[in-house]
C-alpha cells in the first residue's frame, strides 16, 4: 500500500515561493530547463506532490496549501527568545516533595 506524502506546509510555501520568483525573473518561461537550483526545485516540487511535471506540481501545491489554511503569522525572534529564556514551572516532583 503507498501512503502519499504530505509535504509541511510551510516547506512546500517556500518552494514555491522560490520557483515561482525564478519564473518571473526568467519572464515567466519554464525554468525546469533552467540552472541547477531551478531544476532542484522542479524536481523538489514533483516528488512531494507525486506528480511528474513542474506545472502539474505546482497546481497540485497551490490546491494542498489551500486546503492547510492560511498561513500563520510569523513569531518574532523576541518571541523566540522569550519562550527559550522563559524559567520551567517548579513541580512538586522537582521540588523535592511527592
Amino acid at each position: 500500500m503507498l501512503i502519499p506524502l504530505r509535504p509541511h506546509p510551510a516547506t512546500l510555501r517556500k518552494l514555491v515561493e522560490e520557483y515561482e520568483g525564478l519564473l518571473a525573473d526568467d519572464g515567466g518561461r519554464d525554468v525546469s530547463g533552467g540552472g541547477p537550483r531551478a531544476r532542484d526545485l522542479a524536481y523538489t516540487l514533483c516528488v512531494l506532490t507525486g506528480t511528474r511535471d513542474v506545472e502539474t506540481a505546482v497546481e497540485a501545491a497551490h490546491r494542498h496549501l489551500a486546503a492547510a489554511g492560511p498561513r500563520p503569522e510569523p513569531v518574532t525572534a523576541a518571541e523566540t527568545l522569550r519562550a527559550a529564556t522563559a524559567p520551567e514551572p517548579v513541580t512538586m516532583a522537582r521540588a523535592g516533595g511527592h
